[in-house]
């Protein structure tokens, strides 16, 4: 990719930039040997449009809710105490609104097939090409992970001296592979109704904690916020007094991080939404809502009904997967309830199967985004009928078989690494998508792109952006500190400290290795291009409201009822 391919494209005959973009505007036909970063314009190699706004909006929330909340939350509370855990959780949230809205200017503006795509057009192409492979990296590992996961959930069931693991990783690798591949309207359909079922867990789960709080349990006891006070609000961890009570809170800060990965996912779909400037904003939107609902005030309530110092809450911690793991149930042990553990290891082995299903979406999205850029064979890019990239998706499916690694315990420990290494992408992806916010305002601003041309505008700014790039760099940057804390019985631990930051010089070195080899420069403000492919978009956007409105002229019943009373949901 050579330095043009950053600003205007060589070989298209592009708007003058500061002019009418409806006279400037090219039919979508014209575009047949023009090169658009995430946009294809060919048969052979374009996405469908087929996930619903209620698609959207659930699988955006669904992104957001995994294991993460359900069981990682236990250890975080164990660690650093239930005032620590509702702060950094609320103060992650924050980030996330940030690094959504941020994604979500850029999505409702110009809907493209991944984040490398939005980065090269208006940053560079060799943040394009770094964000596009780390991405990739993370789900290439985390699909085998989340399929590990599952099999080890059934185990609570059905012991391996019964059934090894392999057979469920077989079957659920075959099942995801098939939803994958029946198209794009399919997997949204299965993913809104699984998202339900995770929004409905959530909620059980909040008014079980209410009710224990409230004294509703077995025992009557009625805990409040007794757990606050005895044995206290904030947990030390690794020294004693106001140094521990801080680690203990960083080390939640860091842990409420990664348990929010995931959220952006969101904006790989919006180059397959029906809709996409109003969907997207409004699904990110409710997003932020649901966060506060379902993870901050779940946190805040598990701190009210089972103390950081729990013998119950350590079990649970010593745990790898299953519902013995769940702080939640660790509470209702505490409370005298027996029979929630066998329901939500049910409902956590739907959350990983989701989860599986919409990562191996994700991966052989990215891929067919990078195909589209320019930064992998092109045959990645290539889609059936339905509008599957099917050789990106078969390829990602054969990495996905890394999961049979686990069904021997040797390579368990090996996995493991793999696993630690690639989470760090997922933090380094939202950098990448607030550098590419900066410089997507710069350039609007320097253009005269007012906030009214914009179907959505993020709230923070660009001091409010610049705000969370640092502090999701610090994050990033003390995300494993723990490896340099000596004490006699904790020593320097350089497997975790190696495989917990080499994803950031691998980082770098994506970057400034491209940039040497293509030469690439980053692109000026008035250089980005915010007109090729835009009248695409408006011509779609423009049949589906028309075709919407003759639809609904024609709806009676059941259709009218739902567009009245509960489309608004979504």
């Amino acid at each position: 990719m050579s330095d043009r391919d950053d600003g205007l494209y060589a070989h298209q005959a592009s708007p003058v930039y500061g002019q009418d973009p409806e006279k400037n505007s090219t039919r979508a036909g014209n575009y047949e040997h023009v090169h658009i970063h995430g946009l294809e314009t060919s048969a052979d190699t374009s996405l469908h449009r087929g996930l619903k706004a209620r698609h959207i909006s659930m699988i955006a929330i669904g992104g957001a809710l995994g294991t993460g909340l359900i069981i990682g939350t236990g250890k975080s509370l164990a660690q650093a105490g239930p005032a620590s855990l509702l702060i950094s959780y609320l103060a992650m949230g924050i980030l996330v609104a940030v690094v959504m809205a941020s994604l979500g200017e850029m999505a409702a503006y110009l809907p493209l097939a991944g984040f490398s795509s939005y980065a090269a057009r208006y940053c560079s192409s060799s943040l394009g090409f770094c964000t596009g492979y780390t991405y990739l990296g993370k789900y290439l590992v985390i699909t085998p992970n989340q399929l590990t996961a599952a099999s080890l959930i059934i185990q609570y069931w059905c012991p391996r001296e019964k059934v090894n693991p392999g057979v469920w990783i077989a079957i659920f690798l075959v099942a995801i592979v098939l939803v994958n591949f029946l198209g794009i309207s399919v997997f949204g359909e299965l993913e809104f109704w699984l998202s339900s079922v995770k929004v409905l867990v959530m909620l059980g789960i909040i008014i079980f904690a209410i009710v224990i709080a409230c004294g509703g349990g077995p025992n009557g006891d009625a805990p409040g916020f007794r757990y606050w006070h005895n044995p206290g609000a904030f947990a030390e961890l690794y020294d004693t007094g106001s140094l521990g009570k801080f680690l203990g809170f960083w080390s939640v800060m860091v842990n409420a991080t990664f348990a929010y990965l995931g959220t952006e996912l969101v904006g790989v779909t919006a180059a397959e939404a029906q809709n996409p400037r109003r969907n997207i904003p409004r699904a990110i939107k409710l997003t932020f809502v649901r966060i506060c609902v379902f993870y901050v005030l779940s946190v805040f309530l598990l701190g009210m009904i089972i103390p950081f110092d729990s013998p119950q809450l350590a079990f649970a911690n010593a745990q790898k997967s299953s519902a013995s793991a769940s702080p939640f149930i660790a509470a209702a042990n505490v409370a005298g309830v027996k029979v929630l553990p066998h329901i939500l290891n049910g409902c956590i082995l739907i959350f990983v199967l989701s989860a599986s299903n919409t990562d191996l979406y994700i991966a052989s999205r990215t891929l067919y985004s990078i195909s589209s850029d320019g930064n992998a064979p092109a045959i990645f890019k290539r889609t059936n009928r339905r509008g599957v990239p099917v050789p990106a998706l078969f390829l990602c499916a054969a990495v996905a078989c890394l999961a049979f690694l686990n069904v021997s315990t040797s390579s368990t420990v090996v996995f493991g690494y793999f696993v630690n290494l690639v989470t760090v992408f997922g933090i380094l992806t939202w950098i990448s998508i607030l550098i590419t916010y900066l410089f997507f305002l710069r350039a609007r601003r320097v253009q005269n792109l007012p906030d009214s041309s914009m179907p959505y505008v993020a709230p923070q700014g660009y001091g409010g952006t610049v705000a969370a790039l640092l502090f999701t760099i610090l994050v990033t940057l003390t995300k494993n500190f723990d490896v340099f804390i000596h004490t006699p019985a904790r020593q320097f631990d350089y497997k975790n400290f190696i495989t917990g930051y080499l994803g950031i010089p691998f980082y770098i070195f994506l970057f400034f290795g491209h940039k040497l080899l293509t030469g690439s420069r980053i692109v000026k403000p008035h250089e980005v291009d915010f007109l090729t492919g835009k009248d695409i978009i408006d011509t779609q956007e423009r049949e589906y409201l028309e075709e919407q409105e003759a639809e609904h002229v024609d709806r009676t019943g059941m259709q009218k009822f739902y567009d009245r009373f509960v489309a608004w949901l979504f």
